[in-house]
């Protein structure tokens, strides 16, 4: 039975990528049913996309936002920086789904601002090649990690999260995600909203943040790359969900056939062209 739910928020998927868990999406997306969905960045990744890459469940994905939004379900799609080219269409209102680059609703008298945080990354502002680099070479440690994985898993041993133990060890990398945190938080204090709610770091948190001016609730999203996250807001309350594929099967993926107005590569090679 699907779960009835005030708002959903997703971000960082990176449809398109040997590292996106498209399967585990898939199977949370048709567990509930949200008045409002917020996919806040990188839900494509443009930088890393592969025609010859983009399975069935990637598709899929795709088709049940889609239907989501002709069953009444509001879909607000907030870029990031791997589908940064879908901003020339920012603005842009397709039935049920909006494009933009941040939100502001109204929860229960609330104000709740939604941003996907590139903005605060100098690398992706002024050396984006590196960046860029960058993506490519996660990419590579999430698959490495997923064979390490398998194997763990044969062995009847723990889960082990390379990027997660890089990530915690190397100093400038905590000091990076501590300083996103407190200025997405000091904004948000500044300009007196009660939430701000992030993606882009991959780190999934709900954390009340209080300076000198005030306090806010700071939320991130996670992603579905490493740690298979979302926010759920319900009855004035938020929750961060944790999907366990230990629990679910996944092998049965919808069989009905999917029509696109053309083909997907050729859809997303549309983005890439410049303006």
């Amino acid at each position: 039975m699907k779960r009835k739910v005030e708002l959903v928020v997703l971000s960082d998927i990176h449809l398109g990528t040997y590292g996106c868990h498209a399967k585990e999406v898939l199977h949370y997306l048709n567990s509930v049913r949200p008045k409002k969905l917020v996919l806040n960045g990188d839900i494509f990744d443009i930088w890393q996309f592969r025609k010859r890459y983009f399975p069935k469940a990637h598709l899929l994905v795709i088709k049940k936002i889609i239907s989501l939004a002709t069953k009444g379900t509001k879909v607000y799609y907030i870029t990031g920086n791997h589908d940064e080219k879908l901003r020339r269409f920012g603005g842009t209102k397709m039935g049920n789904i909006s494009i933009m680059d941040k939100l502001v609703l109204n929860l229960d008298g609330k104000k709740a601002w939604f941003f996907h945080g590139d903005v605060f990354d100098a690398s992706i502002q002024h050396a984006k090649w590196i960046a860029k680099l960058g993506g490519w070479g996660y990419d590579l440690l999430i698959l490495f990690n997923r064979f390490i994985n398998a194997g763990l898993s044969k062995l009847g041993k723990e889960r082990y999260s390379l990027s997660k133990r890089i990530k915690n060890s190397v100093k400038s990398a905590v000091k990076f995600i501590s300083n996103f945190e407190k200025t997405a938080s000091d904004l948000a204090i500044d300009n007196e909203f009660d939430y701000v709610i992030c993606g882009h770091i991959h780190q999934p948190v709900i954390r009340k943040v209080t300076n000198e001016k005030g306090s806010c609730l700071y939320l991130n999203s996670g992603d579905w790359v490493e740690n298979l996250t979302a926010l759920e807001y319900n009855n004035e309350q938020w929750r961060l969900y944790h999907f366990n594929p230990e629990r679910h099967r996944l092998n049965h993926l919808e069989e009905d056939p999917l029509v696109l107005p053309d083909d997907l590569g050729n859809l997303i090679s549309a983005f890439q062209r410049p303006i």
